[in-house]
């Protein structure tokens, strides 16, 4: 495999208080300001949302070359084109596909960004592994369990460098908190956790069946998934149905269970299980939960997850967060702030997010940029880069990201069996529970071959 090498933009990461506690974190993090002699090549595969905003953190933080897109909305291929020649200006134009195949065949990128729907995940970042090409894979790796097994089969194949976008790892309050609050033992023995997510984020339309535009790529956006009728283009709407994702839990869940897991150093839940339904929005197309409770059970901790897209929140001020429960003292986390409480001494400390609008001052004409999750990004990219170049384990590594998500898998699976499930990950299985085994691969649409098949030798 092609050494890959990267040239980190000093400029901007020598820049302000998220740098600083960079620089502070060498122990932990292992982040080097090594100069490079050659440009890093990088494609995105998917070119909506979220994978641009990966790929415009990824060009602040380090000189890249954006030599390929992806997209089967040539509409929004041509306006990311646009986007990004603005950014590198004097560079040649990035090459744009349809058929992220096609893309992936040049053998030419060091770097592939995933920013596709949930249900393109495993299958497209093992395929740019085969392509000599290390990769960011947005969250969760994958929809059925046994994906994610096979992507860690062929991570390990390959030698590829995999950063998950979990990066509430790399999110500067959060770390912390990790390292003065949960590492320095302010809480005590940890004997329970909340987690939750209360936003209106469930599509509650109910469209009709539409003709699709020209433009757009329908069979091949569908790929493995069923092909459900077409009802207008499904950019961000995906998300509605549980045959493209892993719902509200897999969305938003993953991301504080992984926090979680992160801060207290917990592996696999020896036990998963979970309850709800519709009970609300009925009318909806969505097939995904509008209210669910899940419990992670971990020796002698339960993690409980709760989410409803519906309803205020018990909190106003954490309408997505966790809660850590210790003996002496409770830490409350999101993407916004953390809070701690001591029980002990009475003593609070409050911490915002950190902002970085001065120092990067295009953030502020991004259309869509979640403004808050911006320097984690930028963190999480530049763990990447370093991960990659000292041959180490990123802070989101693959094996993490695939704890998160099948954790989360599990708790979708239980729900739809109405009963507890302990997962075997060193045989692949669900104990005493044949039927529950057999779900952990789903099905593919016919001309589409699952992972599991070429990675995972029964």
């Amino acid at each position: 495999m092609k050494k890959n090498v990267f040239h980190i933009n000093r400029r901007h990461f020598l820049k302000g208080t998220t740098a600083a506690l960079a620089l502070s974190s060498f122990g932990v993090y292992g982040i080097d300001l090594i100069h490079r002699d050659r440009v890093l090549r990088v494609g995105l595969i998917g070119t909506g949302w979220y994978g641009k905003s990966d790929l415009f953190r990824l060009m602040q933080v380090a000189t890249v070359q954006v030599v390929s897109l992806c997209d089967v909305d040539q509409q929004q291929l041509a306006k990311a084109a646009e986007l990004v020649m603005k950014k590198q200006p004097g560079a040649k134009k990035p090459r744009t596909y349809t058929n992220y195949q096609a893309m992936l065949a040049e053998k030419d990128l060091d770097i592939v960004l995933i920013g596709s729907p949930d249900h393109w995940h495993a299958m497209q970042a093992i395929e740019a592994m085969k392509a000599g090409a290390h990769v960011y894979l947005q969250k969760p790796i994958s929809v059925d369990v046994l994906e994610g097994e096979a992507l860690l089969v062929a991570a390990k194949k390959y030698g590829s460098t995999i950063q998950i976008g979990m990066q509430r790892r790399s999110t500067p309050h959060l770390m912390e908190a990790k390292k003065n609050i949960v590492d320095t033992g302010m809480l005590g023995k940890i004997a329970h956790v909340e987690m939750w997510c209360y936003y209106h984020m469930r599509d509650t339309a109910n469209r009709p069946a539409v003709s699709v535009p020209n433009f757009f790529d329908y069979d091949q956006w569908t790929g493995p998934a069923p092909l459900r009728e077409f009802d207008g283009i499904p950019h961000r709407r995906w998300r509605a149905f549980m045959e493209y994702g892993n719902g509200i839990v897999g969305d938003m869940c993953v991301h504080m269970l992984d926090a979680v897991r992160w801060m207290l150093g917990l592996g696999w839940p020896t036990k998963v299980s979970s309850t709800g339904g519709i009970f609300i929005q009925k009318e909806a197309k969505a097939n995904t939960t509008d209210t669910q409770h899940a419990v992670f059970e971990f020796e002698e901790l339960n993690c409980i997850w709760q989410h409803r897209s519906w309803g205020t929140p018990p909190d106003s001020d954490y309408p997505w967060a966790f809660k850590i429960y210790g003996e002496k003292g409770t830490l409350t986390g999101s993407v916004f702030s953390y809070d701690f409480e001591s029980l002990e001494t009475g003593k609070k400390i409050h911490k915002k997010v950190t902002y970085e609008k001065e120092k990067y001052p295009a953030d502020l004409v991004e259309k869509d940029i979640e403004l808050h999750t911006a320097p984690a990004t930028r963190m999480h990219m530049l763990d990447f880069l370093s991960a990659i170049d000292q041959r180490k384990v990123p802070v989101s590594n693959l094996t993490e990201g695939h704890i998160s998500t099948a954790s989360c898998i599990l708790a979708n699976m239980a729900l739809e069996l109405k009963r507890t499930l302990q997962y075997d990950s060193k045989n692949r299985i669900i104990l005493k529970d044949p039927v529950a085994t057999a779900l952990l691969q789903r099905s593919y649409r016919e001309g589409w071959s699952h992972p599991a098949t070429e990675f995972l030798k029964h």
